[in-house]
């Protein structure tokens, strides 16, 4: 699949948000989907298109001058397992180096949650090199714990 990554751009939020909503294996709480939309319109955000068409988006939030994290990333389903979210979080990692970031950082469900989907999504984390930090059990809800896993570039 041929496809260009953008970016970072910022008020990408009514491309990205339609994406989410065809993901609601991980983005189902609309809750959520609406915080996302908040932040996705004040950070930096890679797209991937394809003639035209956004397949997916990665949104960077730098918390301090040594780390960012990928606050929220996600790929059209059909474009799946193509390298389009390889692209996005190498992109990403350009753009923090370049901002002076030694670490990125991402969230996401925990294992002690079994979910056969999540478990993809931390195998892909780990195979571009994200180890696990911790698991909190109190950032987002105990029904929900919460693994940061870090890389440094």
């Amino acid at each position: 699949m041929d496809y260009i990554i953008e970016g970072p751009q910022i008020k990408q939020s009514p491309i990205c948000i339609p994406i989410l909503r065809l993901l609601p294996e991980w983005f189902a709480i609309e809750e959520d989907i609406l915080d996302y939309e908040r932040e996705i319109e004040q950070l930096p955000t890679f797209l991937a298109k394809t003639d035209g068409n956004v397949l997916g988006f990665l949104s960077l939030k730098q918390h301090n001058p040594y780390s960012a994290e990928i606050l929220v990333m996600a790929v059209h389903p059909g474009a799946h397992r193509s390298g389009i979210g390889r692209a996005l979080v190498a992109a990403a990692e350009t753009h923090a180096r370049g901002l002076g970031a030694e670490y990125m950082q991402v969230k996401t469900l925990g294992p002690s949650r079994p979910d056969e989907g999540y478990a993809r999504t931390r195998a892909f984390y780990e195979a571009l090199g994200f180890r696990p930090l911790e698991e909190f059990k109190k950032i987002w809800d105990e029904n929900n714990p919460c693994l940061v896993m870090v890389k440094r570039m």
